[in-house]
């Protein structure tokens, strides 16, 4: 496995996001079928690991500490706070709390459920708004200085931001959704990490499965699956994106790869400081996936699979309004 460089942590150049294992697309998979495809990431190489005290409301931390702590000295461990699942009368909600008591609390909960003392790379998963971000950056460098936490970094952040946050305490990663059909990372926030010193670690990155050429009917999507709310899987959207497959599947061919190979080839060539993370519930799909560092790619190839999917050939916006008004990033 290649490796890449986050901070003083020398990773796997494609980790593992292990959101899906617990949330956000329909039905999660059995804790049995969650730890083979965890165990089968360690196999097959995968040393960076990241998850969220928000997945699964902290089922997802829970799973990973329960089937990686055997094997705690051989990985990066990264989770994030400043987004969790807080209690109401009327169930759990998720909560953006970027002040500096939630921060605390949060990474004191996610310690807890990763069966660990130390978290290595600790995101703020969202920027709060009404926080300032040095108030909550502040309250994360806190957290280096107690041991608890080993470097820090940032999540759907614009470059101006990441510049603000970096000037209180190191930031060693920004993490946001980046692939051929969501390219706003490009706008300034890739540069960005390149001028400080950071790394870009991509989630996302096969477009939430489109790029796998794994979902063609969006109407069998699972009624509590977030890509419902999405406007670019909004059948008339979609319909005009999977126009875009075949060729795609076609520059696959000659690239001698998969549909997902070629996706997470293509962030490989782009920058040696790109991480993707895809996330999968099979372990064929994440030794796929993973295999994505042996494809070569050309530079004739790469000018034709960027002017084929780019902001300007995806019909619909990445996010609905409300979920846009909750991130940070520069939008095209």
């Amino acid at each position: 496995m290649q490796q890449r460089q986050i901070g003083s942590f020398k990773v796997s150049a494609i980790g593992l996001g292990c959101m899906n294992l617990s949330h956000a697309y329909g039905k999660p998979p059995s804790a049995e079928q969650g730890e083979r495809v965890l165990l089968a990431a360690l196999d097959t190489g995968a040393t960076l690991f990241d998850t969220a005290a928000l997945y699964g409301f902290g089922a997802n931390e829970t799973l990973l500490g329960r089937v990686l702590k055997p094997h705690r000295r051989r990985i990066t461990l990264a989770s994030k706070g400043g987004m969790a699942g807080v209690q109401f009368d009327d169930g759990v909600k998720r909560v953006i709390d970027g002040r500096p008591e939630a921060i605390r609390r949060n990474c004191e909960d996610s310690l807890r459920r990763l069966q660990t003392d130390v978290i290595d790379l600790y995101y703020l998963h969202r920027w709060d708004k009404k926080v300032p971000i040095e108030e909550s950056v502040g309250a994360m460098s806190d957290l280096v200085r107690a041991g608890k936490v080993r470097a820090l970094g940032l999540s759907e952040v614009s470059a101006s931001t990441l510049r603000k946050a970096h000037a209180v305490h190191p930031i060693v990663a920004v993490q946001t959704e980046y692939s051929l059909w969501t390219r706003n990372a490009e706008i300034g926030v890739l540069d960005a990490c390149r001028e400080i010193g950071a790394a870009f670690v991509a989630f996302s990155p096969v477009a939430r499965g489109f790029l796998c050429d794994a979902l063609h009917d969006v109407t069998t999507l699972d009624a509590k699956d977030i890509r419902r709310s999405m406007p670019r899987f909004a059948p008339e959207n979609y319909a005009a994106n999977l126009k875009l497959l075949p060729p795609y599947k076609a520059l696959a061919r000659e690239a001698g790869c998969t549909p997902a190979q070629l996706a997470l080839a293509w962030l490989l060539h782009k920058a040696s400081h790109i991480v993707p993370i895809p996330g999968t519930t099979s372990v064929a799909h994440l030794q796929e996936d993973l295999g994505a560092c042996a494809v070569a790619l050309d530079v004739s190839l790469v000018n034709r699979l960027e002017a084929l999917i780019n902001h300007n050939t995806v019909a619909g916006n990445r996010y609905s309004a409300q979920s846009a008004g909750e991130v940070d990033t520069e939008e095209f």
